[in-house]
């Protein structure tokens, strides 16, 4: 019976340190969720429109298309974000500091 509990005791400990290694690895990555919007085509009420990511990585997608970090996305319309990459990495997470960036 002794043994039984031992063997509960350290699978616990190990279980739930593993799971707070996980989540400090993955609220501080170097990239920040993002989404290619297209600038041109932005309304007060539902933010900018989502449109393909080769827009914001080739050089013949739209002109008005660029990267929006951290933004909240409803119908296909992005809103809440920032442009700045360096300022959707700094607003961090559990275990990072709002002064140092990932990459």
């Amino acid at each position: 019976m002794a043994e039984t509990r031992r063997r509960l005791r350290s699978s616990t400990v190990v279980l739930g340190g593993m799971g707070v290694l996980a989540a400090a690895l993955t609220s501080c990555g170097s990239e920040p969720d993002r989404r290619c919007v297209d600038r041109d085509n932005h309304t007060l009420a539902d933010g900018y429109k989502v449109v393909a990511d080769k827009n914001c990585t080739s050089s013949t997608g739209l002109s008005s298309s660029d990267w929006y970090y951290d933004s909240e996305v409803t119908r296909g319309r992005a809103d809440y974000g920032t442009f700045d990459r360096d300022e959707a990495v700094d607003r961090g997470g559990f275990g990072c500091s709002s002064g140092s960036g990932g990459g």
